[in-house]
């Protein structure tokens, strides 16, 4: 019973965060699973283990975040659509030709880019509306495409999600109006992390029994958070995510001494 209490009570962060602030949760869930436990007496979980509750995490906290940001009207389903498909795409020919490259080289890269990512979640972009209009958005098709293909092929290759770079990329170089590219990241990432669901559930790599308390809390946690989320100022909300994507540099750079 302390296990899943524990686990629906890492369930509650992780989706409030995702909902919150637009991110998969995995960033947020995995080293939650890994750390946590042990301090409170629980055997620590293995990896894989980890990694199927992870997914289904972030399948349901991108799913209920999205749906709750889009009643606010700022999730894009273009934006989402052209996004979501080349990140599933380069992330599948990266996962492929992992073995062709060093992966610590590029897990270097990756944090780097984390590292970049969270500094421009810090520098105030240009003409950012509080109460975007989603309906006369304009973005460049070739800049989404392009910064989605980068971050999912990296992300393939080294084995890491990478959507919380994706926020960045869209403010600052898709220009995307911050709270509209927080909720259209969701519906990007719940495309991206469906795969990995479906491929971990027929392969037998998730403990059904454990993601009962994810289920229970990270539904409402993240649709509390989507709510929440609109009232919070976009600054606070940037700097935020900045604290989280650091978060993850650290963790990786962390990996990469092990």
């Amino acid at each position: 019973m302390e296990v899943y209490l524990l686990i629906g009570t890492l369930g509650l962060i992780s989706g409030f965060l995702s909902g919150l602030l637009g991110i998969g949760g995995g960033i947020v869930m995995a080293p939650l699973l890994l750390y946590v436990p042990p301090l409170f007496g629980v055997e620590p979980f293995v990896m894989q283990t980890v990694a199927g509750l992870t997914i289904v995490q972030g399948l349901l906290g991108c799913l209920a975040g999205s749906l709750t940001h889009n009643k606010f009207h700022f999730v894009s389903s273009r934006l989402s659509l052209y996004m979501g498909s080349a990140i599933f795409l380069a992330a599948l020919a990266g996962g492929a030709g992992a073995r062709l490259v060093s992966s610590n080289f590029l897990l270097f890269v990756f944090a780097s880019m984390a590292f970049a990512a969270s500094f421009l979640m810090l520098v105030p972009v240009k003409k950012d509306s509080e109460k975007p209009d989603v309906e006369v958005m304009q973005f460049s098709r070739f800049r989404a495409v392009t910064a989605a293909s980068g971050v999912g092929l990296l992300g393939g290759l080294v084995g890491q999600g990478g959507s919380f770079i994706l926020i960045p990329l869209m403010t600052s170089y898709v220009q995307i109006p911050t709270r509209i590219a927080i909720g259209s990241n969701l519906a990007i990432v719940f495309l991206s992390s469906l795969a990995g669901f479906i491929g971990k559930a027929v392969t037998g790599q998730i403990e059904w029994l454990l993601t009962i308390p994810i289920v229970l809390t990270v539904i409402p946690a993240a649709s509390l958070g989507g709510r929440i989320s609109p009232h919070v100022p976009i600054l606070k909300l940037r700097r935020i995510l900045a604290v989280v994507i650091v978060l993850a540099a650290i963790r990786m750079c962390c990996s990469l001494l092990n």
